[in-house]
Parts: structure tokens; C-alpha cells; sequence
């Protein structure tokens, strides 16, 4: 199979749709209200007949479903999504990587870390390596090379190729290497063991970050960050325990921007991330309501979401309350785009992830009237 996909036959769209989103990121209203959704490398596996499990373990089927899928995402589902390009992407492992964890492999989805953390003296003993010094770390960024070289080698060099090493920051960096229950547990029973723990997380947070930035000769300045266990603390504990460690983050590496995932239900922390933390872009996650959502970030934070992938499993009859709703209350005024929030999983109905976008675009447009 020939793998082709030409980025200039959609650079006409690609900056249409970035003039959207940045009017909608000055809180005003632009032609319509934009529209993210975030196919990636899983949807597209399942979409095109393949094992999960081989697309995160098989470079060349990797880049022949990331290929396959932009064509499909510009031809056939037609978002404003302004990116496009290669990743090298091993799927949710990097923790188990840097804190040898072992790394499960299951069939038809994506690898799981089995934590390795199980007591108090395991958080003593933690240890964090200089990323210049640990063989799997090294090995990741060899990896990349080998992949942005098979890129080159299958007739795809023009297209950009990302990748690198980065983990969670420290709450679900934890989750990931520890039973999350235990650390929430221990949260409340050793607050002082546990914030020893997310100083060490912070710290390796800190140490790839700029191994990163050596690596490609970049300075960050505006990052994202995925924090999907902070739906599960209360909002004092959020704040009291977790939010200094990702302002810490925030502080060093997002001068010009700081943006959050967060698979929600987050919405308690809404006002904590629009008049506290000034996050500058939220995906909200699947999980929260839209209306909270525009209650307490519009005009403040630029927010994406408001569909959740259990309203676009069925046919598009069924996802078009959702869709209604979500820009109904989300787009008035701008600083919104309608969005799945988080990612699209497989198994969502790709006719009707298609219907949608064309139904958010006939009634997305300005002055909103649904």
C-alpha cells in the first residue's frame, strides 16, 4: 500500500481554521464555533481492521495507520484541527519506563504499567536517575531516530516527526507507578510522606523536561499537562497537596501558555484553575458538564469539550441532544470549541463522528440561535 498524504492541498483550510480558533481564544465570536475532535491512534487501528496491541508495537503499521488516519480526519471528517504529522507513540508507558515498572502488553488495546510502588518504604526508597545515565530513557530517543527514519524510508520525510520522553506530573505521575487508592488513602494518612513523593515526581518531571529541551535544542514555554487523578480529591486537597507541584510546572515551562487535560469529572476545580492557577486552555474531559464548565472558565480560560464518546457510540439521532447542548451553552460569547472530551476511543461510530461535525457546523454558526 502507498502511503500518501499531501499537507498543502489543505493549507488553505488549515489556516481558516486557525483564524477560528484564534478569535475564539480572544473570548470573541468568530464565523462559527470551532470544532476539535481527537482521533488518534487507537480510533484509527480499530477503524482500518487492525490489533491495538500491534499498532503500539509495529512501527511501520504505526505510521500506516497515523497516515491513513490524517487522510481520513482532512477527507472525510473535516474538524479545524490545524496539526498534522508522525508521532512515535508507545501508548501510556513512559512512567513504567523511567521507574522500571513492568509493562503489560494485552491484546487489542493499548499497554498498561503494573505498578511497582506497594508500601511507605517503597516511596523512601524511590530513586530518580538523571535521564542522560538511564538506558530506557536513551533508548526512547533512539527510537525516535529509527522512526523518523522509516518515515524517510517510506516516502513520508516531509511530514514532521515528534516524539521524546515525558511523564505525568506528580498526582498521576504516582497513580501510575503506585495503586492509585493507596495514594489517595495516603494522602489524607501521610500528608508529609506524600508530598516527599511528588517532590521527587516534580524533580523528574524537571530533569526530562530539560533533557528534552537539550535534546532538540528548544526552550519550553508554553505546556500541557494531563492530570486525569486530580478528579478524585476534593478541592482543598487539590489545592493544599497537588496544584503547588503543577504551578511549580506551570511557573518554569509556561510563560506563554499553560494548558490542562483532565478526563473529569473536574468541574469542583474549575474556579481553582480559572482565578488560581490562570490556565490559558482546558480540554475539560468527557466527564464534566459544559455549563459548569462555562459558569466558571468562560471569558478566562479557553475550554474545549462538552460531548463525551458514550453519546457518539450509536447512530447520530442519538448524539444529537449532546451536540445541541454543548453549543447552546458552550459557544455564546466564544472562548469555546466543541469537542470530545479527551480522546476519541474505538469503537465510537466514525459515520456519526462525521455527521456530527457537519451538524455543529450548520448550527454552530454566529449569533448562536439553538
Amino acid at each position: 500500500m502507498k502511503l500518501e498524504f499531501d499537507p498543502a492541498k489543505y493549507e488553505d483550510r488549515i489556516k481558516e481554521s486557525a483564524r477560528r480558533l484564534e478569535v475564539a481564544k480572544r473570548f470573541q465570536e468568530p464565523d462559527r464555533v470551532p470544532i476539535r475532535i481527537s482521533t488518534a491512534g487507537s480510533f484509527y487501528t480499530k477503524l482500518f481492521g487492525y490489533n491495538i496491541r500491534d499498532y503500539y508495537t509495529d512501527r511501520e503499521l504505526s505510521i500506516e495507520v497515523q497516515v491513513r488516519g490524517l487522510k481520513w480526519a482532512f477527507e472525510e471528517l473535516g474538524d479545524d484541527r490545524t496539526d498534522y504529522g508522525l508521532h512515535l507513540d508507545l501508548g501510556p508507558v513512559y512512567e513504567g519506563l523511567y521507574f522500571d515498572c513492568p509493562i503489560e502488553y494485552p491484546d487489542d488495546t493499548s499497554p498498561r504499567i503494573v505498578p511497582r510502588l506497594e508500601t511507605p518504604e517503597d516511596i523512601e526508597k524511590l530513586q530518580i536517575p538523571d535521564p542522560e545515565d538511564h538506558p530506557k530513557v536513551r533508548w526512547v530517543y533512539e527510537e525516535y531516530e529509527r522512526f523518523k527514519e522509516l518515515a524517510r524510508k517510506m516516502g513520508l520525510g516531509h511530514l514532521p516527526v515528534s516524539g521524546g520522553f515525558g511523564i505525568h506530573p506528580p498526582l498521576s505521575c504516582a497513580c501510575a507507578i503506585m495503586n492509585p487508592t493507596l495514594v489517595y488513602e495516603l494522602m489524607y494518612t501521610e500528608p508529609k510522606l506524600i508530598h516527599k513523593f511528588f517532590r521527587k515526581l516534580l524533580l523528574a518531571f524537571f530533569k526530562l523536561r530539560e533533557f528534552h529541551d537539550r535534546y532538540f535544542g528548544v526552550r519550553t514555554e508554553s505546556i500541557g499537562l494531563a492530570d486525569d487523578n486530580s478528579a478524585f480529591v476534593s478541592d482543598p486537597m487539590y489545592r493544599e497537596m497537588v496544584m503547588p507541584y503543577n504551578m511549580a510546572i506551570y511557573e518554569r515551562y509556561g510563560r506563554k501558555g499553560r494548558y490542562l487535560h483532565a478526563d473529569g469529572p473536574n468541574d469542583h476545580h474549575f474556579k481553582t484553575y480559572a482565578d488560581v492557577m490562570k490556565l490559558t486552555e482546558m480540554d475539560i474531559g468527557g466527564f464534566s458538564d459544559v455549563e459548569n464548565a462555562k459558569r466558571d472558565l468562560g471569558g478566562k480560560v479557553f475550554f474545549s469539550g462538552g460531548l463525551n464518546c458514550k453519546d457518539l457510540y450509536y447512530d447520530f439521532e442519538r448524539a444529537r441532544p449532546a451536540v445541541e447542548r454543548a453549543i447552546r451553552i458552550g459557544a455564546p460569547g466564544g472562548g469555546y470549541a466543541l469537542a470530545i472530551g479527551g480522546e476519541t476511543y474505538p469503537g465510537v461510530n466514525p459515520d456519526t463522528l462525521i455527521k456530527v461535525v457537519q451538524y455543529a457546523k450548520e448550527i454552530g454558526k454566529y449569533p448562536i440561535r439553538i
